[in-house]
Formats: structure tokens, sequence, C-alpha cells
């Protein structure tokens, strides 16, 4: 049986993830914890997170979570979602700047106070909320089944810039064009929220649960 941690530092909606998993994956066991040896044990991992980065960064240092989430990251499948995306980034223009956890090289930049739909100038709410289409930048066995444009749900104040634009493996538009989904080697993480995102979202998570590693 494949095990799955869901890394517990107080900020995530930890028992939606867990559920929508243990219904897409039934054959797994998932294993919300915060304990060092668990997340290590684990045949997979996943990075959960919503709130401010300051407060998770904060979280992650208290609970000495840092290096096993590097490990974990660079050693098997690693799943990140929405504020657990964010973290992988090097540095957030949030709460004044924040560095992150600089697994995946790049910034987490701020949507800005008014920005505009590019085709017709309406001016578009913060934070994006809400159900968009998700563009395939390139095939990832976290795909399969997906087709490309699917819709999934977003609630987001900030978007992932990586450095090296093939990291982005999936893309979506609100007032810009934003990476949706980055991926390298055994990790992949997402901006919007598969636990909430209905048919595509517990396909992904399936997904997930299968896969090896292998991008």
């Amino acid at each position: 049986m494949t095990s799955i941690a869901i890394i517990d530092y107080g900020m995530g909606n930890l028992h939606s993830i867990s559920k929508a998993l243990e219904h897409a994956a039934p054959d797994a066991r998932v294993e919300v914890t915060a304990d060092h040896g668990r997340i290590r044990d684990a045949d997979r991992v996943v990075f959960p997170g919503v709130g401010a980065i300051r407060d998770c960064m904060a979280e992650l240092k208290r609970y000495d979570l840092v290096e096993t989430i590097r490990s974990a990251a660079s050693e098997k499948p690693f799943l990140g979602i929405c504020l657990g995306m964010q973290a992988l980034l090097d540095h957030s223009e949030e709460n004044g700047g924040i560095p992150c956890l600089g697994i995946i090289e790049g910034e987490v930049r701020y949507f800005g106070e008014r920005p505009r739909d590019p085709t017709s100038g309406e001016i578009l709410k913060v934070p994006h909320m809400g159900w968009n289409q998700v563009r395939h930048r390139r095939e990832h066995p976290l795909w399969q089944g997906i087709p490309d444009n699917d819709r999934f749900y977003f609630v987001h104040s900030y978007y992932v810039e990586p450095a090296n634009p093939d990291d982005t493996v999936g893309a979506a538009e609100y007032s810009r064009e934003f990476a949706a989904a980055v991926a390298r080697d055994s990790l992949f993480a997402v901006q919007f929220h598969p636990e909430k995102s209905q048919h595509a979202g517990l396909r992904l998570l399936a997904n997930f649960a299968a896969w090896d590693g292998q991008p």
C-alpha cells in the first residue's frame, strides 16, 4: 500500500485535502502529520497551504520542517498546493518581501490593486477567486486524463513567476498569463486547489497517488 504524508504545519485545508486524496486513491494510506520520520518514510508527500507567506515560513521554521521539505521535494513524488506552491520559490512580494524555500528559482508576484483584463480593460477583483482554465504548457504524467484547458478552482492574490520558463507545465490567465502549475523532476506544484476542483482535481490527485516521480 502506497503511503501519502500531508504536511501539517497549522496552515492548509488539511481535512479537505485528506478526504479528497482518500476518495481519489482509496488504496493509499493517507496521513496528516508534522512528524519528520513519517514524512521521510512516506512514499509521497503533499505540501498544502493557505494564508500569508510570512506566517507559512514562520510555522515551517517553528516546526523545524524546512530541511524535511527540501529533502522530500528532491527525493520522492511531491505535490505543492496553493501557498505550498508559492513557498517553493526563492522570494515572495507578500508581507513586504519574504524569503522562501528556494527549491524552484523565481519570484512570487502580486496581481496588483486594480489589475485589468487585457482584452476588455475591465478591472478585475483581487484575490483571483473561482474557476479558470489551465492550459497545458507541456506533457506531464499528472495531466493524464485531464483535457487541455480544463477548469480548476483558484483563490489567490499572488502568483509564481519561475526564473526558468521550462518549469511551467500549466498556465492560466488573470490580467496576465501566470504559472498555474510548475514541475521539476519528482516535484509538481499547483496554484489551484485540486481538492475543490471536482472531477479534474480528483483526477490530478489520483495521478499523483500513482506517479513514480518520473517527469
